[in-house]
């Protein structure tokens, strides 16, 4: 009698552990073996990039910071992972799982040429950079650099619309009028256009630039001082 055939509980959120989580298993110790399998399940799969930060995987993994970093170090001592630390020392770095390691087929290296790769890069630690967005550069998120790109819009009119989306996301969650971060890079379609319009001098981003910042740190300490200044 056939035995019918097995059925996921979950059609979504599962990762393909094969031949590649196989040898991870062989040569890393346990506590090493854990991070890459969070790494697995947390990465994008066109590009088995995903960013990381040490004290969310601490609470993530019940594990001290200086067991995380012992642990990363033995990833990328054995070639598992390659750690690329972010600029901003406060914003996580960028974690890749190497290809032998990586089930998944990186598409996206084969497909982007040389220019279109380091928009993709420069966006990637732009969007990274700020801790009211939460995105991890999904398949719709290139889609959209990738169309960005295509129509040639300037880096720095990206990083504009960025600041000002920011500044009005910190705005609503200090007053409590919203909830969430930023979870798609799709926020920012309308305010692209919008920056292109603009009449400011570069003194006006400086001063923005200042502004997340505050913002930012009043966020992070929960304050709940109520802002009223509008931005545009």
């Amino acid at each position: 009698m056939d035995r019918p055939a097995a059925r996921l509980k979950n059609p979504t959120g599962w990762f393909a552990a094969g031949r590649e989580v196989a040898g991870a298993l062989r040569v890393l110790s346990d506590g090493a073996f854990k991070l890459y399998v969070y790494f697995c399940l947390h990465a994008e799969r066109s590009t088995g990039q995903l960013r990381v930060d040490q004290k969310v995987l601490a609470k993530a993994l019940d594990r001290s910071r200086r067991s995380i970093i012992t642990h990363l170090h033995e990833l990328c001592r054995l070639k598992v992972c390659e750690f690329r630390p972010a600029m901003n020392q406060h914003i996580g770095g960028e974690i890749e799982i190497s290809d032998s390691f990586w089930p998944y087929e990186k598409a996206h290296r084969q497909e982007l040429g040389g220019s279109e790769l380091d928009y993709v890069s420069r966006l990637r630690v732009l969007f990274g950079s700020r801790n009211c967005v939460v995105s991890s550069l999904t398949a719709a998120d290139e889609k959209l650099i990738g169309a960005w790109f295509r129509q040639k819009i300037p880096f720095d009119q990206i990083e504009r619309a960025f600041l000002l989306g920011c500044a009005r996301k910190y705005i609503a969650l200090l007053n409590g009028q919203i909830s969430g971060p930023i979870v798609s890079l799709n926020y920012f379609s309308g305010l692209i256009d919008e920056v292109a319009h603009l009449e400011t001098s570069l003194e006006y981003w400086r001063y923005l630039k200042q502004r997340v910042d505050r913002l930012e740190q009043q966020w992070a300490n929960k304050d709940g001082v109520r802002i009223d200044t509008q931005i545009t």
